[in-house]
């Protein structure tokens, strides 16, 4: 099996085997496009015609180039066509009865020193290696759509298969500009095998009526620095093929975070399955559109659902980095602010902070000296809260301590004035808790900020079953007013971000616990084939593995899911006082400063 694989046949011409073919032609290869439809393989010589003609239009390429990358590619409708190809990947739908008869097939055509790949991302590449004349030359070979700009690829090997087979795919993945990684063969390998599970629970969240399906994406766009929202994902990969790859992970886990959401079994037997039919989480200008278009489930803006109180100064309490964030945010939108910490030396301390932070701004230009001025003008440091008796608005950013916030808000009944919105910015805590520690729960909300708050777009609107509609509108409002994104979410554990985010956090950790992959495989296979800013491992050591434990142990004990008890091994290390980047040693090792 020491060919180059320089005649590649491609079965199946949908949007996967369309991109992998383009990659294919444009490295030189002598591609083999096959497909029983016509219309799909001339679909798929119309995208590379398309491609390749941007590609001109953008120098990249020359018309010779160009031409030659066309030739290079022919279409076919009978498998009888892949007789002379080195290597064969399969891409047709998702089904074992369909694979099979695809490798079955194959196994009379082919030469025999010919590899055979399945493009499959859930199912077992063993059972199909198995039920092949020639188990050794089956493995996966896991591209990501767009396949084009996707820069991972999971080579995925069964107990079968030949390490020479797996070596000369490797070396093809690499010569395609490709990041190749080697993973065993498990249902949805790494990067699926995390994201379907979060893909789930945010289908089960919306689901369950918690937040709306825009405010559920626009939390983890924000919130998370993902490309896309969650239902906005299951809507591009097919709600039908999530449902698929869900069925195929639950089967090998038995894990109730992978069974499937049964809103994915309806919307698939409805034919609502994503941007393919035109409908599916979101309606969209035409099937096969990206273009969401407003439909019955749209929710008003603020500005349409209005009906506020009015703010024009806000109390800010704590002196710590998200309290000195938050209160830059509202000086910045020109709200009159008091900063009130524990002492006047504190506040004080808190507003140099701030003028810390505005200098720097100063500095790369994104603001003026006079401005940052003006800014630092709206803050008055205080070391009482009695300062807060004529705010219209008090946000609380002290410890995450239940009774410090409880104490807190009780003071805060008897200094802030009637009519006083009172929030606090708890990422964990039940904001219902603290609403009860007052005589006036219906003033109380939560607005959960993200670190660092200046630059962090993304505001969690937390309403508890005895808020009011006007204190609601009211910071709806406001949060709008300071330039950042309201989301609505009620009171329980974890909100939206963290209730999605640390299972997937929770799920990469008993992968490596596991011995299934490394570190660095999981971390780039969700940045290359997830588009995640960070790998799951790199944003625990920033987070912290001690804050990290505690939100899981949150979430367990909310759900009282097993599948959301924390990993043993997380538990291990924060024991050890590996704690992440604060204390130099987490999952990776650290230079101390």
């Amino acid at each position: 099996m020491d060919t180059p694989l320089s005649t590649i046949a491609v079965v199946g011409l949908g949007t996967m085997g369309s991109g992998i073919a383009d990659v294919l032609a444009r490295a030189g290869r002598e591609v083999i496009g096959i497909d029983i439809s016509d219309a799909a393989a001339a679909q798929a010589v119309a995208a590379l015609e398309a491609s390749t003609a941007r590609a001109v239009a953008r120098e990249r390429i020359t018309e010779e180039e160009r031409q030659d990358v066309l030739a290079r590619f022919r279409t076919f409708s009978d498998l009888q066509a892949a007789a002379d190809a080195d290597l064969v990947i399969e891409v047709v739908p998702e089904s074992y009865e369909a694979k099979q008869e695809v490798f079955r097939a194959l196994d009379g055509i082919v030469r025999p020193d010919a590899i055979l790949a399945t493009g499959t991302n859930a199912l077992s590449v063993t059972r199909l290696a198995a039920d092949s004349a020639h188990p050794e030359r089956v493995l996966g070979l896991h591209f990501f759509t767009p396949v084009q700009a996707m820069k991972l690829v999971e080579v995925v090997s069964s107990v079968l298969t030949d390490p020479k087979a797996v070596d000369a795919v490797t070396r093809l993945a690499q010569d395609l500009g490709k990041e190749p990684v080697a993973v065993g063969d498990r249902a949805g390998f790494i990067a699926d095998g995390l994201l379907f599970g979060y893909l789930n629970q945010a289908a089960a969240m919306y689901e369950a009526k918690y937040a709306s399906r825009e405010d559920i994406d626009a939390a983890m766009k924000l919130g998370c620095g993902l490309p896309m929202g969650p239902l906005a994902l299951l809507d591009l990969i097919g709600v039908d093929t999530a449902r698929t790859v869900l069925e195929a992970m639950y089967a090998a886990s038995h894990d109730r975070l992978h069974a499937p959401a049964p809103i994915l079994k309806q919307l698939s037997e409805a034919g609502l399955t994503g941007r393919k039919a035109g409908r599916g989480f979101y309606t969209y200008e035409a099937p096969g559109s990206g273009e969401v278009v407003r439909d019955a489930l749209t929710p008003l803006t603020s500005a349409e659902a209005g009906g506020g109180r009015e703010v024009r100064s806000v109390g800010v309490a704590g002196s710590g980095t998200m309290a000195s964030g938050i209160a830059e945010v509202f000086a910045k939108a020109g709200y009159a602010v008091v900063l009130a910490a524990r002492s006047q030396e504190k506040a004080d301390a808190a507003k140099a902070r701030i003028a810390k932070s505005l200098g720097r701004s100063v500095d790369k230009g994104r603001m003026t000296g006079e401005a940052r001025d003006e800014t630092l003008a709206l803050i008055t440091p205080a070391g009482s809260l009695d300062a807060f008796a004529e705010v219209d608005l008090a946000v609380e950013a002290v410890a995450e301590d239940l009774a410090v916030k409880q104490e807190l808000f009780g003071r805060l009944d008897k200094i802030c004035k009637p009519g006083a919105v009172l929030a606090t910015t708890t990422s964990s805590l039940p904001v219902i808790a603290c609403a009860r520690a007052t005589t006036r729960p219906q003033d109380v909300i939560g607005m959960h900020f993200f670190n660092p708050a200046p630059a962090m777009k993304l505001v969690e609107i937390v309403r508890t079953v005895l808020t009011g509609d006007d204190v609601h509108a009211t910071v709806r409002e406001v949060t709008a007013k300071i330039r950042k994104h309201p989301v609505d979410c009620g009171d329980r554990a974890g909100f939206i971000v963290n209730a999605l985010l640390f299972p997937y956090l929770n799920n990469a950790i008993k992968m490596v616990q596991e011995h299934y992959a490394t570190l660095d495989d999981i971390d780039a296979a969700m940045k290359l084939g997830g588009g995640y800013p960070m790998g799951p491992f790199e944003l625990l050591d920033v987070v912290g593995l001690d804050v990290s434990l505690a939100i899981e142990q949150v979430l367990h004990r909310e759900f009282r899911d097993p599948g959301l008890a924390p990993a043993p091994l997380l538990e291990h290390l924060v024991a050890a006082g590996c704690l992440g980047r604060k204390t130099g040693r987490g999952f990776r090792e650290y230079a101390r400063r």
